[in-house]
């Protein structure tokens, strides 16, 4: 991995814990307070407006890549997660690993797979009389 990349991804995880804990927060709204306080001192120019709009609007488009960074990497990790579920589970099927890697066709197959044996055992539950957490409604 490159050094580039190391010294990314250190600053994306520090970023995001600060960005994610209530002091960062308060940072912000004393920002917020500290520019509208200031309004009357600059007679609410459009430099004034300005400086908010830009500031936030910067803080905003970088924290769309902060918050996609963070986000890849607890679904990857996630992921990783349940595939070692699968692997570790003796009557599981093996063919789910790696199934976010598929094309929306075979996700939809899986899906309705899944959905069919839900129903089948919902069915069954019923039949035996055991209650399945599915309201008749449905």
């Amino acid at each position: 991995m490159s050094a580039v990349r190391r010294g990314f991804e250190r600053g994306a995880k520090a970023a995001a814990r600060f960005t994610g804990h209530p002091l960062c927060f308060g940072l912000a709204v004393l920002v917020v307070l500290a520019w509208v306080i200031s309004g009357p001192m600059f007679g609410y120019s459009d430099t004034w407006q300005l400086v908010i709009n830009t500031g936030t609007t910067i803080v905003t488009f970088l924290m769309v890549f902060l918050i996609q960074n963070s986000q890849n990497r607890d679904a990857a990790a996630v992921q990783i997660k349940l595939d070692e579920l699968i692997r570790a589970t003796r009557t599981a099927e093996n063919a789910l690993l790696d199934l976010e890697e598929l094309d929306e066709d075979a996700l939809e197959r899986f899906r309705k797979r899944y959905e069919d044996l839900a129903c089948q055992a919902r069915d069954e539950a019923q039949r035996r009389g055991q209650p399945t957490g599915i309201s008749a409604e449905r």
